[in-house]
């Protein structure tokens, strides 16, 4: 079946026009991004190419770079700057914290049916989160780290407020999936770039955050990715969510999410004139939706 092949790395349905419903917004995407326009919904699964199929979690610790075949990359795969040098203790818990995140490798955790956050491993319940998010597909969560207290636990990001919110979730309760991508938005250069292990693939200029809603700060990551009914519309072929959130349009619905989206007033790019959203370029956006998996770390800097 065609949405078979899609789902094990065929065509894709923005370049074929195929299933465009693939991830549909069914309420409303993001801060000054205003609504998609709702077409249907289909089976809620985390799409990734046949490379990145789900992993198990008894081993999920970033393979050295020497490991790597050289024929595949000769990058060098260096820790985040946010990634300690030496693992930390969790709190409530006399394990070490392993970090999970390189510039070259991350990982998605895909909740299975539904998941609770935790303050610390085997601490104070924060919320609970089911399969699906609000707009109908996969709920995911950025991962961070890993700590063997009581079984598994995983440190993560969360879609929520504020900004770059971290929790522990058990590892029994989400599917890991791998991501060989990295997104850093420079707004200073008014720039997107797309990095694939390690190495730069894309990098187009952008429309940012205007002055009084600016586009908010900081290490996100991808939590969805979102198909408009229209591809000709104000969002272009497609949404790439982000895990952050307007820091002024907070009465918005959904607490007003950020997206990195397409446009149809490409001359308008390279200005700041959007209410927090990243617009790039159509086709610019067509190659990123492909490459940018759910998980997907996304960095953006001043």
């Amino acid at each position: 079946m065609r949405y078979r092949r899609y789902m094990k790395g065929g065509r894709h349905p923005i370049r074929t026009g195929g299933p465009m419903a693939l991830f549909v917004l069914a309420a409303v995407l993001v801060a000054g991004c205003s609504a998609f326009e709702a077409k249907r919904s289909v089976a809620a699964a985390p799409y990734y190419p046949r490379a990145e199929a789900p992993i198990s979690t008894a081993s999920v610790a970033p393979r050295p770079p020497a490991a790597q075949p050289a024929r595949k990359t000769n990058e060098v795969a260096k820790p985040v700057a946010a990634t300690p040098k030496q693992p930390r203790t969790a709190p409530g818990c006399t394990a070490v914290v392993q970090p999970l995140r390189t510039r070259a490798l991350a990982f998605a955790a895909v909740v299975r049916t539904r998941a609770r956050v935790h303050a610390s491993p085997n601490g104070r319940s924060l919320a609970r989160y089911d399969r699906l998010n609000a707009n109908g597909v996969p709920m995911i969560f950025g991962v961070l780290g890993r700590a063997d207290c009581d079984g598994r636990w995983l440190r993560v990001q969360l879609p929520s407020r504020p900004n770059g919110v971290r929790a522990w979730v058990r590892a029994r309760d989400v599917q890991l999936i791998r991501v060989r991508t990295r997104i850093e938005v420079d707004l200073s250069a008014r720039r997107v770039t797309l990095y694939r292990k390690g190495r730069e693939l894309i990098s187009t200029r952008a429309a940012i955050g205007a002055t009084d809603t600016p586009t908010p700060t900081g290490s996100y990551y991808v939590n969805q990715r979102l198909v408009p009914s229209n591809p000709s519309g104000p969002y272009g072929p497609g949404a790439i969510g982000v895990s952050a959130f307007s820091p002024v349009l907070q009465d918005w619905i959904q607490g007003g999410p950020i997206a990195i989206h397409g446009t149809n007033q490409p001359h308008l790019l390279g200005g700041a004139v959007s209410h927090g959203c990243v617009r790039i370029h159509n086709d610019a956006l067509v190659r990123m939706f492909r490459l940018a998996l759910a998980g997907t770390p996304v960095v953006i800097r001043a």
